[in-house]
């Protein structure tokens, strides 16, 4: 089965196996490796599953990026302590101008307040935009008037990293190759390779480029059946809607 906790796992050894260097997001816009792998996870829902990949992840010496929402669904705060504690970066995975429909004003407001309650919990030095893909508001629109910058911020992925260079790797819509039905979590790559399982990502993993960004959304990844099948019926209904009247054609 895939989107397991266990496949995870399998993923991860078969990249640590590699020798590939694990570098927080942080990290890597600072002082990039060159042969590195940045772990990002969006933590959209279920805060504990991304609690259960921070968990690994520290077992086997790696360290990763975890962006929290400003939702109730996202934001537990003593979870956020405890994946801080571990020593992974925590983010602001910010939406403001799909909650705040538009309004560029109360969106920065909205960013402001969010992003210095984080701070009250551990350092953020990274952002991240949720894709809100039911929405018609691109909350990265924010910064046509802005500048995250102002706010301490040193960078955001889909502004900041020349994915020319680095390979994405995203598990939106619960698959490898879900670019195809994605509304926002979407890069222009010089990179053909891809992939659908995490099987062939495993297996190719000796071939892989120098540098990677894998997107994780840990609620996606579950070893209950109940909920793994939950989570796939409700992926791929999401799937159809998207592509259907959402997805630019």
């Amino acid at each position: 089965m895939d989107f397991t906790v266990k496949k995870y796992e399998a993923l991860l050894e078969a990249l640590i196996a590699q020798k590939y260097t694990f570098q927080t997001f942080e990290e890597f816009i600072k002082t990039p490796e060159a042969k590195t792998i940045v772990l990002r996870h969006d933590v959209d829902l279920l805060p504990n599953n991304s609690l259960a990949f921070a968990k690994i992840q520290a077992k086997h010496n790696v360290k990763g990026t975890y962006y929290f929402r400003a939702v109730p669904e996202s934001w537990d705060e003593n979870v956020i302590l405890e994946i801080a504690a571990l020593g992974h970066e925590i983010g602001y995975h910010y939406e403001c101008l799909t909650t705040c429909k538009g309004d560029l004003k109360k969106g920065i407001e909205d960013f402001t307040k969010h992003l210095e309650n984080l701070r009250k919990l551990a350092p953020v030095s990274t952002i991240c935009m949720h894709g809100s893909p039911m929405s018609k508001y691109d909350s990265k629109d924010l910064w046509k008037t802005y500048n995250y910058k102002d706010y301490g911020i040193i960078a955001e992925p889909y502004f900041d990293v020349n994915f020319q260079n680095v390979y994405y790797l995203t598990d939106t819509g619960r698959r490898w190759d879900g670019h195809k039905v994605s509304v926002r979590d979407k890069v222009e790559s010089s990179y053909t390779q891809t992939f659908h399982t995490t099987d062939q990502i495993i297996d190719a993993a000796s071939n892989l480029p120098d540098q990677i960004m894998f997107t994780f959304h840990p609620q996606r990844w579950n070893d209950n059946n109940a909920m793994w099948m939950k989570e796939l019926v409700l992926q791929n209904t999401k799937n159809i809607v998207k592509k259907y009247f959402y997805v630019q054609k």
